[in-house]
């Protein structure tokens, strides 16, 4: 007979709903980012642009050639749409485990948004000028560096802590 510690049952449920709630804010932030990207690229570029941040994200698996307007909006758009998603769902699925295994960045919303943002910020950097470069994706480093700044740290970063805050933070500090 196997007896179950209650500190560990507690544990695992505990990262398997921040894990949860990291993947709905992913989606959530991750609709945030690629609004205010495709919003900036109509502004800066013209209405004809709108579509260009996900014709870019796109290009990730269909190469180059999905950044030429004679390449099917369609199909980029569903991949750039597809390809967005599910690393907006991954990189929140990460950052919802890190804060179940480090208590210390729930203990206020302050702290808990100011780790996403910096987590978001993070990303950007990365992503942008060690992944991209090294992976030949080189029309990222055309991108306005403003738009992705903003779009990383706070469109998806402060809105993934934002969510985490008021979804599953404040109400376990609330219930202490």
């Amino acid at each position: 007979m196997t007896t179950t510690n209650p500190d560990i049952t507690a544990a695992r449920a505990d990262l398997g709903q921040w894990a949860r709630n990291g993947l709905v804010g992913g989606i959530v932030a991750g609709i945030a980012f690629a609004l205010f990207e495709m919003i900036a690229a109509a502004l800066l570029m013209g209405l004809p642009a709108f579509f260009m941040p996900l014709r870019s994200i796109s290009g990730i698996i269909l190469g180059m050639q999905a950044l030429d307007p004679s390449f099917s909006l369609v199909t980029a758009a569903i991949v750039g749409m597809l390809i967005h998603m599910v690393l907006s769902m991954i990189y929140g699925i990460a950052f919802g485990m890190t804060v179940a295994v480090m208590p210390a960045l729930r203990s206020s919303g302050t702290i808990l948004i100011a780790a996403a943002t910096a987590v978001g910020l993070g990303l950007w950097l990365v992503n942008f000028y060690l992944i991209a470069p090294a992976a030949g994706w080189v029309w990222f480093g055309n991108a306005n560096p403003v738009v992705q700044f903003l779009a990383h740290t706070f469109f998806y970063g402060s809105v993934l802590g934002i969510y985490l805050d008021r979804v599953v933070a404040n109400p376990m500090r609330r219930a202490r």
